[in-house]
């Protein structure tokens, strides 16, 4: 019996849940209906639907600032996209999570190598914006390879030190380090920092986790605190940035507007549609989706996103605490912090505490490739986090924390 076999038939099913399935049913639907972690589930559609009502919000003023001239777009422009981004992601989602632990595995290592290779054409084949090339055109979509690269790679290093944690003498922790080290590579050369560091974070929290002893992690830390100081010296578009947020001299416009916005919203915000600062505000549908969201919904709404977001890593977080299974510890724990940090930093960014990053807030901001990734890495975790609902004490975990 295959290992996900034995983590389904361990567990006992919710009395009360799922009336259109009985508890007998053995459909591959019946299967997944009684196995998913259905908080974890309704967190994730919530935020969806959050991020459905900012891009609603937010298209007015992006459409507005987009057209020009005899060129006219829709108001609901970005609204209509994102919908269909959002009937395209949930499939891959819910696909995703219906995945035995095996064939998560085999996607991520795929998924994985496809993106580094992806990552290593950028430079060469690739368009961007503000100053950094990030992405491949294709028919009808751009596609951002570091999007995808974030839960492949998360899941793949999972496994590689899940394989260390089992046999000391196999060398998975180096190979996981050599593939993230090309893969920061690339994203420099594009330039990425933020993705860079968000990657970085990531892999090093999910080493630690596995056992890296503390005087690696702080020769990796003084080298990624080396790296940044030489990439302020060499990066303008970096430089810049970051001499933006110290002095706040220079063009401070974009953060200024997104700083308007809360302060236009208040407490309780202007009302849906009746945001007028917001017309002002560059990427307002993407990276400063947080601010409209501010203006028109108030800092109580925001406080609720966030809320939302908290939500989602602390239920994930315990429930991979409550594993005996390292790799699935390891890649729920990964998944999970990505998804807090990310919203972080974006949250950070727009109130003018961090400087610009150029990350979508997970879930809410528009686009294609951010919106398909982050779905493809919540079916990953609804997938990872299938097996047992319940919080029961595992000890393997606990003592990894400890660690």
């Amino acid at each position: 019996m295959g290992l996900a076999a034995r983590r389904l038939d361990k567990r006992s099913y919710p009395a009360g849940a799922g009336a259109a399935f009985s508890r007998g049913d053995r459909s591959r639907f019946g299967r997944w209906f009684w196995t998913i972690d259905k908080t974890l589930l309704l967190l994730i559609l919530a935020l969806i639907a959050a991020g459905i009502t900012a891009v609603a919000a937010a298209s007015p003023a992006a459409a507005r600032r987009l057209s020009g001239g005899n060129f006219r777009m829709d108001d609901l422009y970005f609204l209509y996209r994102q919908l269909m981004w959002v009937a395209l992601g949930l499939p891959v989602m819910l696909g995703t999570s219906m995945l035995s632990i095996r064939n998560l595995k085999r996607l991520a290592v795929v998924g994985t190598l496809i993106c580094l290779l992806s990552l290593i054409l950028v430079p060469f084949i690739g368009g961007g914006a503000n100053g950094a090339a990030r992405w491949i055109q294709l028919p009808g979509f751009q596609f951002q390879p570091s999007e995808f690269f974030k839960p492949c790679f998360i899941i793949a290093t999972a496994w590689l030190l899940s394989l260390k944690l089992e046999d000391g003498s196999l060398p998975t922790m180096q190979i996981s380090a050599a593939v993230l080290a090309m893969a920061l590579i690339c994203l420099i050369a594009q330039p990425d920092v933020g993705q860079s560091a968000l990657i970085s974070v990531v892999w090093l929290s999910q080493a630690t986790l596995a056992g890296l002893s503390l005087t690696i992690i702080g020769a990796l830390a003084v080298t990624g605190v080396i790296g940044l100081v030489a990439a302020y010296f060499t990066l303008d578009h970096f430089a810049a940035r970051i001499d933006k947020f110290i002095t706040g001299s220079g063009d401070t416009f974009q953060i200024d507007k997104a700083l308007d916005c809360f302060r236009a919203g208040g407490l309780m915000g202007t009302g849906p549609g009746e945001g007028r600062m917001k017309f002002r505000l560059p990427e307002a549908q993407t990276d400063y989706i947080f601010s409209v969201l501010g203006e028109e919904f108030g800092l109580i709404a925001c406080a609720l996103l966030a809320g939302l977001f908290l939500a989602l890593v602390v239920r994930a977080l315990l429930l991979a605490m409550e594993e005996d299974d390292p790799f699935i510890f390891l890649a729920t724990s990964g998944l999970a912090i990505q998804f807090g940090l990310q919203a972080t930093i974006n949250m950070m960014v727009n109130l003018a505490l961090l400087p610009s990053k150029g990350m979508t807030l997970p879930f809410i901001s528009h686009g294609g490739s951010s919106f398909l990734a982050i779905s493809l890495g919540a079916g990953m975790l609804l997938a990872l986090t299938r097996c047992n609902p319940f919080l029961k004490g595992r000890p393997w975990a606990k003592g990894a924390l400890a660690a």
